[in-house]
Order: structure tokens, then C-alpha cells, then sequence
């Protein structure tokens, strides 16, 4: 018979890339949110999930057991043929570890085909999230990177990471890059979705002395950051960055693909079109509609996006105030001077808990 899994047991096998987790909803469940990393052999595609609930909620409960029966009996030697295919240990879960998972765990059992069964299922999964997110503690300090919009704060992140640095990229986990704009060309998180995957980041550096991340503010497209995280970014050690208008309006054609987005990029304008000077919204569509979107940049920067983050930043206090920016010409140039300054911090901070009673 199979056995049920715990959620502590169970991510302490995913820690170690030792299980693979297999989630046996319906492909619309898996897709609006699931335990990252798990991969999806639905027991009844949406239509016969549907259909089912219709007989269980217009019928009877025996009914719908029945039409579910006959269902599976047709598909299942593709069924566990799919779960044969995989190697070394396996668990399944659904909505509540219900009927479902363990008819799954069942008949794979039967057929000589280990696999464990999460207690709970998914909702057990959400509500693990949902607790340690509200109760967790992080000790790493945060290093915070500011910049007008176009800077290229997102992509200097994302290159530290790839060299191995701390980083947790707020916006690729949200899929959206925190502006009217933000989710031409992405497909946005909710907020199950971004828990789960901003909680694998938490736990992945809860040992490390720093993080890296960009300032956002408490919401990112659908998603809203916990609490003391935004704690944590405000009582952060802040990194300005500084490039020149002609860099960051290359930097944002190159990641919003405004001609592969045309419409898009029309439509997110509009939202903001009453908030800009009439002649210069007017200028603005009229580039976005003939295609000079480099033009449309410019004037959305120096009439839209830098007054706004000028007004933010005037909140953040006479020491902020005093921070010297990085200056860069490109982004290729961009990393090393954030490298070396992530250097020195590290150090001074190091310095200064070494000097503190008791340390």
C-alpha cells in the first residue's frame, strides 16, 4: 500500500532533488497554482472534472463515483504508464489528499509502483505557505537596488545571480515588472503562485548574510509582498543606480518589445494617457501608433515615470539622500561596479556586528 507524506517530509526530500512531485488535478488547478516544481498527470482533464461535479452536485454522490469509475477505466493503462515512466521516488497529491490522489496511489500501488501520497493535499501545501510566510524570521540583511526606471536594475540582478549572489527577482516571480506596462509580453502571477515561489526563495537563503533585490513597492501586478519583507527592504542598506537616458531607453524597448506588442503597449498607455500633460499624451500616441517607440520612451520618462519616482524617493529620508550612484554606460559595465560596491558593504557591515556588544 502507499504511504502518506508529510509537508515537512516532503520538502526536505525536494531540498535534496530526491522526490518527484506529481500533481494529479486537472490542468486548470495545476495551472492557477501548484507546489513549484511539480509536474502534472491530471486524473480527469477540466471537462470530466466538470461533468463530474455537475452528477455529484444534480444526481448523487454514487452517481458521480460511478461516471468517475468509467471514466478512468478507459485511460488508465496510459495513466500509469506515465508514472512508470519516472524514476525514484515519487509523491501525489490533489485538493485535499482526497479521492483523487489516493485512488492514484492505489492502483499505482497495485500495479507495483511505489509512490507516496501527501497528507493533506495542495490546501495542506497553502496553508504551510500561508503560516510560514506570516511567522517566519529572515536574518540576512538586504541590499536594495534603486534607479529610475530603465536603469536596468532587473537585469543586473539576474546577471549576479547567474554569478552565483543571493538574489530573489521580485518581479520574475510575480511575472510582472511592476508598471501599467508590466505585463505586456509576461503572464502574471497570482498570489498563491508568487507565495510559494518567493517562500522557496526565503528558505533557498535564509542562511546567507545579505540578499539582493529591487525596490518595488508593496504590490506588483496582482501580488502583494508580506509584510516583513517591505519591513526588511525599507530598513535595508539602498544602492542607487544612475545611467543615461539614451542607455535606459534602449534598455526598455529591449525587454518590452514594444513592435511585438503593439496593441498592448496602446492599451496600457491609454490607462495613463489623463495623467500626462494633453499635448505631450497626445505626442506620445501619436509615436505609438506610427512606431517611433524610442520617441514614446523618452517623453513617458521625462513626463510620466521620472517625475513619479523622483516624488517616491523624496520620502525616503536625508540618508538616502546622500547615497552616491553608480554611474554606467551599459549594463555590461553596470555589474562589476555593483559587484565591487556589494564588496565594500559587506565588509563595513561585517566590521560593524564584529564591534557590537556581545558579538
Amino acid at each position: 500500500m502507499f504511504q502518506d507524506i508529510s509537508i515537512e517530509k516532503l520538502n526536505e526530500l525536494r531540498g535534496k532533488n530526491e522526490i518527484t512531485v506529481i500533481d494529479v488535478r486537472s490542468p486548470s488547478e495545476y495551472a492557477e497554482s501548484t507546489i513549484p516544481g511539480s509536474i502534472n498527470i491530471p486524473f480527469f482533464t477540466d471537462e470530466e472534472r466538470a461533468e463530474i461535479g455537475t452528477l455529484y452536485k444534480q444526481v448523487s454522490i454514487q452517481t458521480a463515483k460511478e461516471r468517475g469509475l468509467e471514466i478512468m477505466s478507459a485511460k488508465l493503462p496510459a495513466f500509469v504508464k506515465k508514472f512508470a515512466e519516472i524514476q525514484g521516488n515519487k509523491a501525489v497529491f490533489c485538493w485535499r489528499g482526497g479521492m483523487r490522489s489516493r485512488t492514484t496511489a492505489t492502483v499505482l500501488s497495485l500495479m507495483g509502483i511505489h509512490v507516496y501520497r501527501l497528507d493533506g493535499g495542495y490546501r495542506a501545501y497553502r496553508r504551510w505557505v500561508v503560516e510560514t510566510l506570516g511567522t517566519m524570521e529572515f536574518p540576512p540583511e538586504v541590499y536594495v537596488l534603486h534607479g529610475y526606471t530603465g536603469t536596468g536594475k532587473t537585469e543586473i540582478l539576474r546577471a549576479l545571480k547567474n554569478k552565483g549572489y543571493p538574489v530573489i527577482d521580485l518581479e520574475g516571480l510575480a511575472g510582472h515588472r511592476g508598471s501599467i506596462f508590466g505585463e505586456i509580453g509576461l503572464r502574471s502571477h497570482n498570489q498563491k503562485t508568487f507565495d510559494a515561489l518567493l517562500l522557496e526563495e526565503l528558505l533557498r537563503y535564509r542562511h546567507e548574510p545579505f540578499i539582493l533585490i529591487e525596490a518595488e513597492s508593496k504590490r506588483i501586478g496582482k501580488v502583494i509582498l508580506p509584510e516583513f519583507l517591505i519591513d526588511k527592504k525599507e530598513k535595508g542598506t539602498h544602492i542607487l543606480l544612475d545611467a543615461a537616458t539614451d542607455l535606459r531607453v534602449r534598455n526598455i524597448i529591449n525587454d518590452y518589445r514594444p513592435t511585438e506588442h503593439a496593441e498592448q503597449s496602446l492599451q496600457a498607455f491609454r490607462q495613463i494617457q489623463s495623467r500626462i500633460h494633453t499635448p505631450v499624451a497626445q505626442e506620445i500616441e501619436t509615436c505609438l501608433l506610427s512606431g517611433n517607440y524610442e520617441r514614446a520612451v523618452e517623453l513617458l520618462l521625462a513626463y510620466y515615470y521620472d517625475p513619479r519616482y523622483a516624488h517616491t524617493v523624496s520620502s525616503y529620508g536625508e540618508e538616502f539622500q546622500k547615497l552616491e550612484p553608480i554611474s554606467f554606460d551599459t549594463l555590461e559595465q553596470a555589474v562589476p561596479l555593483v559587484e565591487e560596491h556589494i564588496r565594500k558593504l559587506s565588509s563595513r557591515n561585517r566590521l560593524n556586528r564584529q564591534e557590537q556588544p556581545g558579538a
